[in-house]
């Protein structure tokens, strides 16, 4: 690994701090820095590039931030197997699962090429409108068609591989990745899915009736939701950081994308343990 790209949460100042640290450590060990062009300016380093850039040019991917700052790297990687390693300096960490702390020792082992991969899923959703396709996402964690601020009930008619559904009567509609089952997903109950597990998942929001619950697919669906809802406002939000408004009879095709990200996984921390400690799994 000799092209080291770095992405930093650029409002955290220990982000930041880690970073210029970081840079340091890397060129001692005569590897290439690629810093993510913004990151480079508030450090007032030469060179910056953009992640699209970077994601074609590097061995390795260093994110410095929270798991937000590690969606919008993994949305970037396109068809390369770039491994990338997150350090938590945000919030839950789901996703960057490195501690700063650790992060030097776990440099030192991949550099080695001792670590642990983890694939996952992504999802690839195209927003058909006038039976042109209007738009094209890659999404980590999910898919979500969201009613706006004043917009009532929405009627989302949603069919897998061609084969008709229901029509979910509800504010909305999320399809998660089992990355993304413990995001928005399972604040609308859906269920915990481990990471590894070749599925996806259709949970409604808020809907208007028993009936209509989470339900899980094979990751080899194809679903496809139609808005049938007039006048009334509609978005659609990618990872929770993208997006685009929809329009009555717009479709939304989501399956799995045929490339998958690569996370450098802690070999301290497993998924059990992060559910036990971050979502405080099994406490009274």
């Amino acid at each position: 690994m000799k092209h080291i790209g770095i992405v930093v949460k650029r409002n955290r100042r220990e982000a930041l701090a880690l970073a210029r640290r970081l840079v340091t450590w890397l060129r001692r060990r005569r590897r290439t820095v690629l810093l993510e062009a913004e990151a480079a300016r508030a450090l007032r380093l030469p060179g910056g590039v953009s992640k699209r850039a970077m994601m074609a040019r590097a061995d390795l991917v260093v994110v410095l931030g929270g798991d937000g700052t590690l969606l919008s790297v993994a949305r970037h990687s396109g068809a390369r197997r770039v491994p990338v390693l997150g350090v938590n300096l945000g919030g839950l960490g789901f996703l960057t699962d490195v501690r700063p702390d650790e992060v030097f020792a776990a440099l030192e082992r991949v550099l080695a090429g001792h670590y642990r991969l983890e694939r996952r899923c992504m999802l690839d959703a195209s927003v058909v409108r006038g039976g042109k396709v209007v738009r094209r996402f890659q999404a980590l964690n999910d898919v979500v068609i969201n009613k706006g601020a004043l917009a009532r009930i929405l009627d989302l008619e949603t069919s897998v591989d061609g084969v008709a559904l229901c029509t979910y009567k509800a504010d909305g509609l999320i399809v998660a990745t089992p990355t993304g089952s413990t995001a928005y997903s399972l604040s609308a109950g859906g269920a915990i899915v481990e990471p590894s597990l070749g599925v996806m998942m259709v949970s409604p929001i808020c809907p208007h009736t028993l009936t209509q619950r989470p339900i899980v697919l094979p990751e080899r669906s194809r679903v496809a939701i139609a808005v049938r809802s007039p006048d009334e406002d509609v978005v659609l939000t990618i990872d929770g950081q993208e997006g685009m408004k929809l329009v009555s009879e717009d479709v939304v095709s989501v399956r799995a994308a045929k490339n998958r990200v690569r996370l450098v996984r802690s070999p301290t921390h497993s998924f059990f343990e992060l559910l036990r400690t971050k979502l405080r799994w099994g406490v009274r």
